[in-house]
């Protein structure tokens, strides 16, 4: 037997803005608590689960689990190690700066020093070159103020268009097709929902090892007697644990899903009210997957074909169906295209809108979708205004307190901003919250185009391999060290608090 902890416990407060320290009755001073906790969530991922951190004395010194409504309590690794960050030996402490030119070594230097050598270059490089001479190369792993604060810098403070971040190495895909379906690049549903799907298709998403904690609601939904399907090249830990699982060529999803949707099509379990009320173009795409019978699909995929009859069964019979998705099918030269497969299969089911149904994406980048609303991409104001949108032009100025004319317009994305640093177009990049050395590909291209800047500066707490070749290396903040929000996979604005 066990108790309810609830019934013990006064909930006065919201689950994420309760105080830091301790309650107002406390220990006596030769009895007190060895430790504070504040209340924040991990960083490691885009479930941001929620834990409190240990402070005592003023330093961090442990980490234990939150009652959270989309955590419950769980860790993975990841979160357990999290607070680790704080007081790491090779965090870095205080500015560097690369002297004697390009061969020399970076050497620790004071703040004005390092900031006077960033703001005389730069001054003079905007003199000779341009404002667009100088990108910021931006992430997502920071707070939703940061992230504005990034977009704000790079237009207003720098005047360049060349802003963009490293959401778009992986999020760009999917935030594109759900624009086009659903008007609105949002996850549609909360993580407990995940346990009321009847049927729930796993696709590019290795789940059970990178969102073990998110997993506990699939295993909810499954002891329910929900059907499980993975989609996945490898033989995973969620393949094999799946009812059915599809070993997909890479490259072949968008050929998979629209072989099941006209299987859904031809064994009449289309939701046609809901596909007639609620959607548009349904008859072009009806036609558009009619040519993909299970016996061309096989040899494209190399999935056999009656499993691939078996999963559009499953799916299509299943009261409530899900589909998850993430990178596997979102890194892709038509990353939109899968994606945009993936929705049309739940639409035709009538599943967007249900309780536990529909589709949604896995954001895998802590804070990855507050980042890409916070205006710091290439293409976009902040609240997924348009940069070339008049309109929002002249809101957001007003806002900034400058003339709309002064308003850079879009730039490029982020790939496309190595190949500027490769033609000289581009002189010097700001980076932060982010490695281009390691997310991008063609290393010695990269490291070619970040080695021609003058100046690099990078902004990190360690010494990435893209810091390595920085001409002046800051130091940042961790997620301990800050307050402010972020924007989890559900879209959920949670709090972060200062440890």
């Amino acid at each position: 037997m066990t108790v309810n902890r609830d019934t013990f416990m006064v909930r006065d407060f919201n689950y994420d803005l309760q105080m830091a320290g301790r309650q107002p009755v406390q220990w006596l001073e030769s009895e007190r608590a060895a430790y504070d906790l504040v209340p924040t969530h991990c960083c490691f991922c885009g479930v941001q689960c929620g834990m409190n951190i240990r402070v005592s004395e003023g330093r961090v010194v442990g980490v234990e689990p939150r009652d959270f409504p989309h955590n419950r309590g769980a860790l993975c690794p990841k979160g357990v190690v999290a607070y680790q960050q704080a007081d790491h030996p090779e965090r870095l402490l205080y500015p560097l700066l690369r002297r004697g030119g390009k061969e020399g070594r970076l050497e620790r230097a004071s703040w004005d020093d390092a900031l006077d050598y960033v703001a005389e270059r730069w001054q003079r490089l905007q003199a000779e070159h341009g404002k667009d001479s100088i990108a910021v190369y931006s992430g997502s792993s920071m707070t939703n103020e940061k992230c504005y604060l990034a977009g704000k810098f790079g237009r207003v403070a720098l005047g360049t268009r060349h802003v963009d971040y490293n959401g778009r190495l992986c999020m760009s895909a999917a935030a594109g097709a759900y624009t086009k379906a659903f008007g609105i690049d949002r996850s549609p549903l909360p993580l407990p929902d995940y346990a009321l799907a009847d049927c729930i298709l796993a696709i590019g998403t290795n789940l059970g090892e990178c969102f073990p904690v998110a997993m506990q609601w699939v295993w909810q939904a499954r002891d329910r007697g929900a059907t499980f399907i993975v989609v996945d090249p490898r033989e995973t830990p969620a393949a094999r644990t799946a009812d059915l699982w599809l070993p997909v060529r890479p490259g072949t999803d968008a050929a998979l899903l629209n072989c099941m949707l006209r299987q859904v099509i031809h064994d009449g379990l289309v939701d046609e009210a809901y596909v007639r009320d609620r959607t548009t173009g349904w008859e072009a795409v009806k036609a558009a997957v009619e040519a993909y019978t299970p016996e061309r699909v096989e040899p494209i995929t190399g999935v056999p074909a009656e499993r691939l009859v078996t999963a559009a069964r499953l799916y299509g019979r299943a009261a409530t169906s899900l589909i998850l998705h993430a990178r596997g099918i979102e890194h892709s030269t038509h990353g939109v295209n899968n994606c945009l497969a993936a929705i049309n299969l739940a639409l035709a089911r009538g599943q967007p809108g249900r309780p536990g149904g529909g589709v949604t994406m896995l954001t895998g980048q802590g804070n990855g979708q507050g980042g890409r609303e916070m205006g710091q991409k290439a293409n976009q104001l902040p609240g997924y205004r348009g940069i070339s949108n008049p309109e929002d032009r002249r809101h957001v100025a007003a806002v900034w307190g400058i003339d709309e004319a002064e308003l850079p317009g879009e730039g490029a994305a982020a790939p496309e901003i190595i190949g500027l640093m490769a033609r000289g177009e581009v002189r010097s990049c700001l980076v932060l919250c982010s490695n281009l050395m390691v997310s991008l590909p063609d290393n010695g291209f990269v490291r070619r185009a970040l080695s021609g800047l003058e100046p690099l500066v990078v902004i990190d707490f360690f010494m990435s391999e893209t810091a390595e070749l920085a001409d002046a290396v800051l130091p940042g903040t961790v997620w301990l060290e800050d307050e402010g929000t972020t924007t989890n996979l559900e879209g959920r604005v949670i709090k972060i608090n200062k440890a």
